[in-house]
């Protein structure tokens, strides 16, 4: 508990809302034990997430109105209708139903757990965006394969190394295989370390001039399977991404070095990218405007 309270209170988005945003945070805990049905959560003005005890990818938004506040409004500031994300570790779909239902692009959500999967596409259901999202019950990889999955870890589920217990057979394909030939305005990689893999599947979509940003998880979760993800820095700055931060109440980006925790932001063609953070519209998250 103490640790999410000082999540609570370091976000960027509860600054000047302290108070009303631990009240969330112990409203939701009472509430969530006496409850022993999933409840719908008012997400941003246009999307929902069912939500329930112990939720750990969905009640961080209930706290903070955006879990991952810089990567989330960038991506709510960056889309577009018609334009195509793609959301690689989907988990119940936060980053899914934000550029869907909110921002009215485009989806391939990814997701490997089948018990995951089912409350991903009960989200999709629930905002009623089947017509945009494509979920597909998958796992990412190099190449078409079948790979172990935890099943038991909630977010932190992940490709099976020998010391895993509770495991299941998962096909898994590429990244280019399942755009077939399309390309990803923006692309989303949250894979518990696999990342690496992930991107040696994705050679064609990463040199594709119409993918403008990435945002990915790189914080040593490789090196159980042995990879270096100084390698994956490497890889996206020689195609010409660069590490940035995004301010996204100035809607502004700023130098940044890559994180050890937590997403890091890689876009391309900056131009391009801030010429769309300015002219987004505005958003609405716990009834506040971004």
């Amino acid at each position: 508990m103490q640790r999410t309270i000082q999540f609570v209170l370091n976000h960027p988005f509860t600054k000047g809302h302290r108070l009303i945003s631990l009240a969330r945070l112990f409203k939701w805990q009472l509430l969530s034990r006496l409850r022993k049905q999933p409840v719908v959560h008012q997400f941003t003005k246009n999307s929902k997430l069912w939500v329930w005890k112990g939720l750990t990818g969905a009640t961080g938004n209930i706290y903070c109105g955006l879990h991952d506040f810089e990567d989330m409004a960038f991506l709510l500031h960056l889309l577009r209708p018609n334009d195509l994300f793609i959301d690689i570790g989907a988990n119940i779909g936060s980053y899914t139903m934000l550029a869907s239902a909110e921002a009215g692009a485009k989806t391939i959500a990814v997701e490997p757990i089948p018990q995951t999967f089912e409350n991903l596409t009960k989200n999709i259901t629930l905002n009623n965006i089947g017509n945009r999202v494509t979920a597909l019950n998958i796992g990412m990889g190099s190449k078409k394969d079948v790979l172990k999955f935890t099943k038991i870890h909630d977010t932190g589920n992940h490709v099976a190394t020998n010391g895993d217990a509770e495991t299941i057979g998962v096909n898994v394909d590429t990244i280019d295989n399942i755009l077939e030939g399309k390309t990803p305005l923006l692309l989303k990689i949250d894979v518990e370390g696999f990342e690496t893999e992930v991107l040696n599947g994705a050679a064609n979509t990463l040199t594709s001039p119409g993918l403008k940003a990435i945002i990915i998880e790189l914080n040593g979760a490789g090196n159980n399977f042995g990879f270096d993800e100084d390698n994956i820095h490497k890889l996206l700055l020689s195609h010409g991404f660069k590490v940035v931060g995004y301010l996204p109440f100035q809607r502004v980006l700023a130098d940044a070095t890559r994180k050890t925790e937590h997403n890091t932001l890689y876009i391309k063609d900056e131009a391009f990218i801030t010429d769309r953070l300015k002219s987004a519209g505005r958003f609405y998250v716990q009834g506040r405007p971004l």
